[in-house]
């Protein structure tokens, strides 16, 4: 079991970290965010709502009181990086998607753990 809540505390404070990272990059430099977000065809208005959203996703990850919005936050990241995955994948200009996949498999890591850790 110890070694279990190892693994989820490094995927979930590795996961954290990345979508932390993400979300002040679309704070911090909102006109290249847009600029990529045009590029995949994406609304650029939904660039600060999205950082918000991370923000909020992140905290209710950490926080756990509520077993129905740490799930929502755990679905609201894995379409989240579905679709990043596929803008980046199909894009012929966008950067690299190993960073998408790698923030999945922390993902996938941190939820599964999640469940034999705090349960």
């Amino acid at each position: 079991m110890k070694t279990q809540k190892i693994i989820y505390w490094i995927a979930t404070g590795l996961f954290c970290a990345v979508m932390l990272y993400s979300a002040s990059f679309y704070i911090a430099d909102t006109e290249t965010a847009k600029g990529f977000f045009e590029l995949f065809g994406y609304p650029t208005y939904i660039v600060i709502p999205l950082a918000v959203a991370k923000i909020l996703g992140v905290i209710m990850i950490l926080w756990r009181k509520s077993a129905w919005l740490t799930s929502w936050a755990y679905a609201g990241f894995f379409f989240d990086l579905v679709l990043a995955f596929f803008a980046h994948h199909l894009s012929t200009e966008a950067p690299d998607t190993t960073f998408v996949l790698v923030a999945m498999i922390l993902l996938l890591i941190s939820f599964f753990f999640g469940k034999v850790v705090r349960n």
